[in-house]
């Protein structure tokens, strides 16, 4: 799928994360301690029946677990080094079926992958991880739009410091490394101006999370100029992609001790905090307001995963706005 700035209308393919949640569920990836001996070849066969699952619902975008090959950039435990070299013939066969089927694939390291870390041994083990999941990536075959999404990480220093630590950490990858990473705005410390910096200074994509630029703002960006800015990062022929969620409004409950006594309290959700489900409302205000006519993909984060996309896939088309071929079509 290519972008356009303007036209009849806008094109999404929308995606979920990791966990199959319908028909009873999936595994995502060999999840066992290293002592059992887990293996990328084990992964791999859970990811084609996710592939069958996606091909079967006609979703076409997928972020894959992170963990995919256990341990592979483990610095203690070299034995799991090699399964990427290992499986190269199993992986170009995935990454072949899931390019026939037009499904678009991913990876987001979390919170302790740090490339812009103080400490060198969490740079070198962030280097070490993301060189990784490039490479998974390259042996997939998959076109520029197979991204690994970071965000930009510590913020010891202040802004500036942290800045150019990831900067010089981005400088350790190699260049196949470079060429698949994207950063992402976050909900705390690095908004979308400071993506934006980055992307100025590396060359690197960026990622527009909607639901981080409501909670990390400094500047007032508008959302539909955040978003503008964030897709022009991303070279012509490759769709953009952008993250979505819904915060969370339901309040729960807590069980507090005070003294002898047990008292009932009412928790109220963070903003920040993921809903199970995506608002539909406001996810058809996005794409039509503020998307304003242009072609990207979106990735929902939601806790109930591909239920809530194909939910609200269903909420969209009884408001007239259909899927074809995987894809979300909005007519201006």
């Amino acid at each position: 799928m290519t972008r356009s700035h303007a036209g009849p209308g806008s094109s999404h393919r929308l995606g979920f994360a990791v966990k199959v949640l319908a028909g009873g569920g999936l595994p995502s990836h060999d999840t066992r301690r290293w002592q059992a001996g887990p293996h990328l070849r084990n992964s791999l066969e859970a990811l084609r029946r996710i592939l069958d699952h996606l091909d079967r619902h006609d979703l076409r975008m997928y972020r894959m677990a992170t963990s995919l090959a256990p341990y592979a950039s483990h610095p203690g435990l070299p034995q799991f080094h090699h399964q990427v070299a290992e499986c190269a013939e199993e992986l170009a066969d995935v990454g072949s079926a899931a390019r026939a089927r037009d499904i678009r694939l991913s990876t987001h390291p979390g919170q302790y992958t740090v490339l812009n870390s103080e400490r060198d041994e969490v740079r070198g083990a962030a280097v070490a991880e993301l060189e990784v999941q490039a490479s998974l990536l390259d042996a997939m075959g998959l076109g520029h739009d197979a991204v690994v999404v970071l965000h930009v990480g510590s913020a010891a220093g202040g802004r500036d410091a942290a800045l150019d630590r990831f900067c010089a950490g981005f400088d350790r990858l190699s260049e196949r490394a470079r060429a698949r990473l994207a950063v992402e705005n976050d909900d705390r410390a690095f908004d979308i101006t400071d993506v934006l910096e980055l992307a100025r200074r590396t060359g690197l994509r960026v990622i527009f999370d909607v639901l981080h630029h409501r909670c990390h703002d400094r500047e007032g960006i508008d959302a539909g100029d955040a978003l503008a800015a964030a897709l022009d990062t991303w070279p012509a022929g490759v769709a953009p992609k952008v993250h979505f969620s819904s915060p969370r409004l339901d309040v729960q409950e807590r069980r507090v001790r005070v003294g002898r006594r047990v008292e009932r309290r009412m928790v109220l959700p963070q903003l920040r905090a993921h809903a199970d489900l995506i608002d539909p409302i406001w996810f058809e205000h996005f794409l039509r307001d503020i998307g304003r006519g242009r072609d990207f993909d979106i990735m929902l984060e939601a806790k109930a995963k591909d239920v809530a996309l194909m939910r609200l896939r269903a909420q969209l088309a009884e408001r007239g706005v259909p899927t074809h071929a995987g894809r979300l079509v909005l007519a201006n």
